[in-house]
C-alpha cells in the first residue's frame, strides 16, 4: 500500500443510536481531478439521491472502504469502542494509505497516520460527506434485508432506531439475535423476560 501524503480520507459512521443491527463506517479518498457534485450530509439527502451519489462515489473515488462492528461486538465492548474499531477497519481497508484522516465528530480512533476530528464534518468536508453517504446507503440496505428476515419490527422503516413502533414490536414479539442487548430498552426487556 502506497502512502499519498497529500491525500485526505474522510470517515463517518452510521448506526450508533439504533437498538438493532451493526454500526457501519466508511472511509473515502476523493479524486481532486474527478469531483462529485452535490456531496453533503447523508441525512440531508433523499434516499434516491443518496443511492445515486453512492454509486458515483464508488466509481470516481481514488479509494473507498467499509468497516463495521456486529451486534455481539457492540454488546461486548460498547457502542463507542465498536464505532472506533469499525472506523479503524474502514481506514485499514483503503487501497491507498492517506496522509491524513478527517473524522466526523469529536473523537478519533488510533490510526497509523495523523487524524483530526471535525464536528459536523459531514456538512463541511466533502470526503466525510462521501463517507457518510456510503455508510448510510450500505446500512439502510442491510436493514431492509433484516426486515425480511425479522418481519414485524418495522426495520425497513425506522432502520433499527428506538421508535415507538420498534419498542412496541419488541414488547410484543420479543428480542431477536440482531438486537443490542447492552442498550437500555432491550436490556430492560431481556431482564423482565429473565425474571418471569
Amino acid at each position: 500500500m502506497t502512502t499519498q501524503t497529500a491525500l485526505i480520507a474522510g470517515v463517518d459512521e452510521v448506526g450508533r443510536g439504533p437498538l438493532a443491527g451493526p454500526v457501519v463506517t466508511a472511509a473515502v479518498i476523493l479524486d481532486p481531478a474527478n469531483p462529485i457534485a452535490g456531496l453533503m450530509d447523508s441525512k440531508a439527502l433523499s434516499e434516491s439521491k443518496r443511492e445515486q451519489l453512492a454509486e458515483e462515489i464508488k466509481q470516481k473515488a481514488l479509494s473507498w472502504s467499509l468497516g463495521r462492528c456486529e451486534v455481539d461486538e457492540i454488546d461486548e465492548i460498547n457502542i463507542l469502542q465498536a464505532t472506533m474499531v469499525a472506523m479503524q477497519r474502514a481506514v485499514a481497508g483503503l487501497s491507498i494509505a492517506p496522509g491524513k484522516v478527517l473524522i466526523d465528530g469529536n473523537r478519533c480512533p488510533a490510526l497509523p497516520c495523523p487524524a483530526e476530528a471535525v464536528v459536523k464534518g459531514d456538512q463541511t468536508v466533502a470526503e466525510i460527506s462521501a463517507a457518510s453517504i456510503l455508510a448510510k446507503v450500505t446500512r439502510d440496505r442491510e436493514m431492509v434485508e433484516l426486515d425480511r428476515q425479522y418481519p414485524g419490527y418495522g426495520l425497513a422503516q425506522h432502520k433499527g432506531y428506538p421508535t415507538k413502533t420498534h419498542i412496541q414490536a419488541l414488547v410484543e414479539l420479543g428480542v431477536t439475535p440482531i438486537h443490542r442487548r447492552s442498550f437500555g430498552p432491550v436490556r430492560k426487556l431481556v431482564t423482565m423476560l429473565d425474571v418471569n
